[in-house]
């Protein structure tokens, strides 16, 4: 028995921003903004064994108009922060930020003048992630947890 056009197109239902929130959690592009100890732990998460695109998350750019998440690996001197605003300034929309290592979290064990005590004095965080420095293992969590937030948010919101 002939099936109709109408029966073998495939098609997907569901709410525009549920489709929106689906592309934009598939497909991050991290910003690389390594700064100290937990740059090597962020920079193995891409590599073979933790393999960070399977969720996703493809390749880091350098370029911050090419990326949506920045990962703020390790402490942030008072030198840097006009350098980390600037890049983050330059995201375009939709931006979110993870804050990875204590150092970027908190300050750290580095509580003095030089060092600013928890990057969301400059920029705002989506997501933060403990430890000194943290494993490749909860870095992924982070960014799952960032995908989870992502799924929730409203894009059309007016």
């Amino acid at each position: 028995m002939a099936q109709s056009p109408r029966e073998r197109t495939p098609f997907l239902i569901g709410s525009l921003e549920k489709l929106i929130n689906w592309a934009r959690e598939s497909s991050l592009w991290p910003a690389q903004f390594g700064l100290a100890c937990c740059a090597i732990e962020m920079m193995s998460t891409a590599a073979s064994r933790y393999d960070m695109a399977r969720f996703g998350m493809e390749v880091y750019r350098a370029s911050p108009r090419q990326s949506d998440v920045m990962i703020v690996a390790g402490r942030v001197s008072q030198k840097m922060a006009p350098v980390l605003r600037t890049i983050y300034d330059q995201m375009l929309e939709p931006k979110w930020v993870v804050a990875m290592g204590d150092c970027a979290s908190c300050g750290g064990v580095y509580n003095n003048y030089a060092i600013v005590q928890g990057v969301d004095q400059i920029v705002p965080v989506d997501v933060y992630v403990a430890g000194c420095p943290p494993r490749p293992e909860a870095l992924l969590d982070g960014l799952i947890m960032l995908q989870k937030k992502i799924r929730t948010e409203r894009p059309l919101k007016g």
